[in-house]
């Protein structure tokens, strides 16, 4: 295994017409049902080119399932490791087996650590996280509830110079209503879950004053007893860390036409199931499944690194392709939390999301990009489709245990079924099969 170098990424082909390609597709759909006699549309041949995906080459869950189960054996899997280490050697294992070239590209960024936060009161510690971003600090001050959650007409209403303001999660970013805080003269932020669970994010920019996120069962206590003092302890640091992308590809295949991804760490004390074994393990299945295929001569299959910190291993490895090898790509597939919730949603770039539903009925769409390793592709041009499963109350926390192997496999056959579509044939096999269908 090799370090990822520019000249790994060569231009050999032009951008296709992904979106000429939606346009023949749907068009064809329009022509069919304006009701020729004996005519099958041309959105069924296309569909029914899945079905027969869907039988013959069906995709088996209990190898997914199989990869989810051993990346959480191994614990929390977090950038800069020993962990990350033995979850790499596995997925190169599993590529390797599977008949894949692998490659490694290394990068580095100043991690966040929170090395034990909390709030104490009357003697009493509560255990929360320090926001992503915080800086330390242990000030002792009065405590202040602040009404609604955090604008900043919402401080004109208290007096929190040289307190500790403690708001409630929602409508507006934590940066601002940290900043707020500040700019009303707080000396510390408790940030108030607005459900039970555990709450884990990142300000997303500079703030002078420790921040402080808590549970909202700890959180709602805290507000409901009135506490008139407390001492808010932020214990963070950064340090620079060594991340690693895994990068396989049939041997020769210099210039894909779609990059497939996953990143595979979590975040610090989850096992990450389905944040994002579930995403991982979906990849490395695709990846089977078109070995022996000609679609595997035009993929790469990436998992990435630094996800949770920040989309640092997309990041990197969008950096040091040369422009002409990214403009050679049609699309870049993501896959974030697909293994729990059974309504499968797909973002991103809408002549890959049109696509997608012309595969699938029933495939969901939700607004904006989304904030994973598609978006630094998308931000150079490149088209991107983003696989995602919603919100789950496990996420980013040491219950993210399990998934379910049926969600796996149906995201793995729709994601099969659209590369069909993209991948299986060239533009002018559209045009003349469109055309059998309606004359």
């Amino acid at each position: 295994m090799n370090k990822l170098h520019n000249s790994l990424f060569p231009a050999t082909r032009s951008q296709k017409s992904l979106q000429r390609i939606v346009r023949l597709l749907i068009a064809g759909a329009s022509v069919a049902s304006v009701g020729l006699v004996g005519c099958t549309p041309a959105i069924e041949v296309q569909a029914d080119r899945g079905r027969l995906l869907s039988q013959t080459d069906t995709v088996v869950s209990s190898r997914a399932i199989a990869d989810v189960q051993a990346l959480v054996k191994l614990g929390p899997r977090v950038t800069g490791t020993p962990v990350m280490e033995q979850a790499r050697a596995y997925l190169i294992e599993q590529y390797t087996r599977a008949g894949y070239e692998t490659r490694t590209q290394t990068f580095t960024y100043p991690k966040f650590e929170d090395l034990g936060s909390s709030i104490t009161i009357n003697g009493q510690i509560r255990n929360g996280r320090a926001l992503n971003g915080s800086i330390p600090g242990k000030p002792s001050a009065r405590l202040v509830a602040v009404p609604n959650v955090g604008q900043r007409s919402d401080f004109a209403t208290v007096d929190v110079k040289g307190a500790i303001a403690v708001v409630r999660r929602g409508e507006i970013p934590f940066l601002q209503k940290a900043q707020n805080a500040a700019n009303a003269g707080a000396v510390g932020v408790v940030i108030v879950n607005n459900e039970p669970g555990e709450l884990y994010g990142t300000l997303g920019g500079e703030v002078q004053i420790p921040v402080l996120a808590l549970s909202g069962k700890a959180g709602n206590s805290l507000i409901e007893s009135q506490p008139s003092q407390g001492t808010l302890t932020v214990n963070t640091r950064q340090r620079t860390v060594t991340g690693t992308n895994v990068i396989a590809h049939l041997p020769g295949v210099t210039q894909p036409r779609v990059v497939v991804g996953a990143h595979y760490d979590s975040v610090p004390g989850s096992p990450g199931a389905n944040d994002n074994a579930s995403g991982t393990a979906v990849v490395l299945d695709i990846a089977r499944n078109v070995a022996q295929t000609p679609l595997a001569r035009e993929a790469w299959f990436v998992v990435f690194d630094g996800e949770e910190d920040g989309l640092h291993g997309s990041r990197a490895f969008v950096s040091q392709a040369q422009p002409d090898w990214l403009q050679g790509l049609d699309a870049m597939f993501n896959f974030d939390m697909v293994g729990v919730n059974d309504q499968l949603l797909v973002g991103g770039s809408q002549s890959l999301t049109k696509l997608a539903q012309v595969t699938q009925s029933d495939i969901s769409t939700f607004g904006g990009q989304g904030g994973s390793d598609h978006a630094p592709f998308a931000r150079v041009g490149v088209p991107v489709l983003f696989f995602y499963r919603g919100q789950e109350p496990n996420y980013h926390t040491p219950n993210d245990k399990a998934v379910e192997p049926q969600l796996l496999d149906e995201t793995t056959q729709v994601a099969l079924n659209v590369l069909q579509q993209l991948l299986g044939s060239d533009t002018s096999d559209r045009i003349s099969l469109m055309r059998r269908s309606v004359l």
